[in-house]
């Protein structure tokens, strides 16, 4: 007699939802002629014409699959990625502001990317400690860490037994991440923009089932 054992499928647990977390695509680069604005104290650049296309490649992955909400952070990338595919669904987004990306203090507007790119010393204490208050005036780990797992547990609340997109940033995702598997802070935070993870909830049992998909991009 012989036993046949099938692939094994996951299957949600009851009531657990389903969160699949876009980082928004490829913002504006920063000049110092023309700062990015600024939004409770954020830099807040909108796409570049890379971001808009890889929004448009986001919508044409899924613009055939269901997803009961969409979710966006108050910084305008979000809104700007998450927009071709919320109106080829017709899904109006919804605004999580714990989502929105870690805030850099002193280096906000743009000065990260100038400070990485001529090799501040800074940064890579930063890395090596892998702790944001490194950063001048910047966020700590542990606010950062709260906010987002109240801003998750809240979207996981009004949304049981469902499928939700969450559109929202490196450092945001890395953090929610590093919250649901235990890693060190900074283990998830090179996610590429536009690229999809997939996160479930249910309860205090986080599972990622997914990470930085960039299938759609290539």
């Amino acid at each position: 007699m012989t036993t046949e054992y099938r692939q094994f499928r996951f299957q949600r647990p009851p009531g657990s939802t389903e969160l699949v977390l876009v980082r928004h695509g490829e913002s504006a680069p920063a000049r110092f002629d023309r700062p990015y604005p600024y939004r409770d104290g954020h830099g807040d650049p909108e796409l570049a014409p890379q971001g808009r296309e890889q929004a448009r490649r986001l919508a044409d992955r899924f613009q055939h699959e269901h997803f009961d909400a969409i979710y966006v952070t108050t910084l305008r990338r979000t809104a700007e990625t998450a927009a071709p595919l919320a109106e080829r669904l017709g899904i109006v987004p919804l605004v999580e502001p714990d989502l929105r990306e870690v805030h850099l203090g002193e280096w906000e507007g743009g000065l990260l990317r100038k400070h990485v790119a001529e090799g501040h010393p800074l940064v890579a204490e930063h890395h090596a400690q892998q702790r944001w208050e490194v950063i001048p005036g910047a966020e700590t780990n542990e606010s950062l860490r709260k906010r987002v797992v109240a801003g998750v547990r809240r979207i996981a609340d009004a949304h049981p037994d469902q499928r939700v997109m969450v559109v929202a940033h490196g450092g945001a995702i890395g953090q929610v991440l590093a919250h649901a598997t235990g890693s060190t802070p900074f283990a998830f935070n090179s996610s590429d923009n536009a690229s999809v993870s997939v996160l479930v909830v249910a309860g205090e049992t986080w599972t990622l089932r997914g990470y930085n998909d960039v299938s759609h991009l290539v």
